[in-house]
């Protein structure tokens, strides 16, 4: 029977907690285990954590006497992480009905799947886990072209908060690195494709995701150049470390900062035909300190590497997905 780990780590999330914790015990796996770890909450988190841990006895619960940060809780998880399985949920998120099972499905029926993982869906009122359809269909593809695809497009597509991953590729891949605030979850993906095998993906949606002000990404998601800074650390970082034991990091690296200037200038672009000239600005600005050429001519190869995807691959296309869009 195969086993899943879940962790929940929690600060100031006591208004999400309860229904967030709800969204995994309802799943449809047997074998399952919860850690919530609240990283010394001053609102009601740890009552409403003791509360679901004292009724149930697949839950545990850990609460720290001072803030320790995100990335201790995280890390505190993988160590904790013994199941087949292993996900990571924020507290302020819900899974989808069935998406545990979904996973664990793909992972089983494919041995050399490493990690699946699904799209996201707002929290919409009154559109909630059960509208989502319980079968999906998973797309199967080498982990490393996944890398590829995050240099070319400058873009971190994978939903990591809705990703299941196998707990000992977990292990081998490490912890989320203390030098990278908002993008530590994309370096780790990235060391993650280094191992090897196969990813899952589809486009069901795995997870609710909610919107708020309060939530860690609010600074990146409101700022985009900050947002691109952000990634461009991670890709730094990665190719100063693990990255540069690519037999290909060169050429990915380049390809990264070219992927990284094409986003920002049609993201700009994108922002600028929609009246947000504040962020069109900041990632024009972005552009002209990384590549003048760029900024005096538009990089239509951008467009045509990221409309290379399966199934519409034309630069109309592209445009059509770019312009009218926020990025994430």
């Amino acid at each position: 029977m195969p086993s899943i780990d879940v962790a929940i780590p929690n600060y100031n999330y006591g208004r999400y907690l309860r229904d967030c914790v709800e969204s995994v015990l309802t799943q449809d796996v047997a074998a399952m285990r919860l850690l919530i770890i609240d990283n010394a909450s001053s609102d009601d988190s740890a009552e409403i954590a003791q509360q679901a841990a004292t009724g149930d006895p697949r839950i545990s619960f850990v609460q720290h006497r001072i803030n320790l940060g995100h990335q201790a809780s995280f890390n505190e998880a993988i160590d904790w992480a013994s199941s087949d399985y292993f996900m990571i949920l924020c507290a302020d998120d819900l899974l989808t009905a069935g998406s545990l099972q979904r996973a664990i499905s793909v992972l089983e029926q494919n041995p050399n799947v490493t990690l699946a993982f699904g799209d996201l869906a707002a929290d919409i009122p009154g559109r909630r886990s059960d509208t989502v359809a319980n079968t999906a269909l998973w797309r199967i593809k080498p982990a490393r072209s996944l890398l590829e695809q995050f240099c070319r497009t400058g873009l971190y597509s994978v939903r990591s908060c809705s990703a299941v991953v196998r707990t000992p590729v977990q292990k081998r891949a490490g912890y989320y690195c203390a030098a990278l605030d908002q993008s530590d979850d994309f370096e780790l993906m990235m060391r993650l494709t280094l191992l090897g095998g196969d990813i899952a993906s589809t486009h069901t949606p795995q997870l609710f995701m909610r919107t708020h002000e309060k939530e860690r990404s609010a600074v990146v998601r409101d700022n985009r150049r900050l947002q691109i800074l952000a990634y461009e650390a991670a890709f730094v970082w990665f190719f100063a470390h693990e990255g540069a034991a690519h037999p290909d990091a060169t050429r990915l690296a380049r390809l990264a900062a070219r992927g990284l200037v094409g986003r920002a200038y049609w993201s700009g672009m994108s922002h600028l035909c929609r009246g947000d000239v504040r962020n069109a600005a900041g990632l024009f600005r972005y552009v002209v300190g990384r590549s003048w050429s760029t900024a005096l001519l538009p990089p239509l190869g951008y467009l045509l590497r990221k409309g290379a995807e399966p199934g519409d691959g034309s630069v109309t296309a592209a445009m059509r997905r770019l312009l009218p869009a926020s990025w994430s």
